[in-house]
């Protein structure tokens, strides 16, 4: 997924954590937004999830494990706006 990249690629450190936790709060809202929407069926149906080895996954198994990441991420955020 290239996730040390990105940091130096996208220039994180000098992107201002306000911004940073407007945008993910933006992104945490569409995400409800789409998990809301999904049927009851749905949540079973197998995806490809590639990292950190190429496995086959729920889309249940997806989205709680997209929160657990969120969470740890919004934690950083808020550190930072200290």
């Amino acid at each position: 997924m290239g996730r040390d990249e990105r940091v130096d690629h996208d220039g994180y450190a000098e992107q201002d954590p306000h911004d940073i936790a407007r945008q993910l709060t933006d992104a945490a809202q569409m995400f409800a937004h789409v998990l809301d929407r999904l049927g009851r069926d749905e949540w079973d149906r197998s995806v490809i999830y590639n990292y950190p080895q190429r496995a086959e996954r729920s889309l249940r198994w997806v989205a709680v494990h997209t929160v657990h990441e969120v969470r740890h991420h919004l934690l950083d955020v808020r550190r930072q706006l200290v």
